[in-house]
């Protein structure tokens, strides 16, 4: 089996990137009993080849409906703490009014390191986005600024994104697929079962292209 880099983040986010998926952290999640833990399905890659993987740092907006004082100031905050392996995870109660998140975040959190961005709401500027290779899922694209609509309240808490309650420091990767969220307590469990099964389908594909029956191939690997 493939020997894993817990002790050191980046090196195990690049190898997860290289070897593994969502369906397959979804199946090894079920496995150790979090059954809940993908987000819902409306939250899109901006571009069919983006993979994120780091670790949550969570930020949280809610609507308004007027400009007010400093309104970017827990967004310039929540930007700015963002450290090489991080992926912004932001909830906008759904919103869609506001957008969140746009290009010069994106150039700001991609020169500190971060690995992407995962939003419960609207984004902009994706053409930009998608020319930078940032990585960033969306419920969609708006135009609008935020000033006047929607205003971060705190960073770095406990929130629920596409309908999976994450705390700072849990496990974000998405692609295709659509987006899971791994807790951090669950990590070595996870990753372990998940490079193991991927290890194991290797073997069942080699045998189902040799003409070997599904049943054949499951009653003898059990996986599928």
């Amino acid at each position: 089996m493939t020997t894993l880099p817990f002790d050191n983040d980046l090196k195990l986010f690049a190898l997860m990137k290289e070897q593994l998926y969502a369906a397959v952290l979804c199946d090894a999640l079920d496995q150790v009993g979090y059954r809940q833990q993908a987000m819902r399905a409306d939250i899109r890659p901006i571009y069919p080849e983006a993979v994120v993987v780091g670790r949550a740092l969570t930020m949280e907006s809610v609507d308004v409906y007027a400009p007010e004082e400093n309104v970017y100031e827990h967004e310039i905050a929540a930007v700015d703490s963002l450290k090489p392996g991080d992926v912004m995870v932001a909830s906008t109660q759904r919103s869609t009014r506001t957008c969140v998140w746009g290009e010069l975040l994106s150039t700001a959190a991609m020169a500190r390191g971060a690995n992407g961005a995962v939003i419960d709401g609207y984004t902009r500027d994706v053409r930009l986005i998608q020319k930078m290779g940032f990585p960033l899922f969306s419920t969609g694209i708006y135009p609008v600024d935020s000033a006047g609509r929607g205003e971060v309240i705190h960073y770095n808490r406990i929130i629920e994104c596409g309908g999976v309650v994450v705390s700072p420091g849990d496990l974000i990767f998405g692609d295709y697929d659509g987006v899971v969220v791994i807790p951090k307590e669950a990590l070595r469990a996870v990753v372990e079962r998940a490079v193991a099964k991927v290890e194991g389908e290797s073997i069942t594909r080699a045998e189902l292209r040799k003409g070997a029956t599904l049943r054949q191939v499951f009653d003898k690997y059990g996986v599928l």
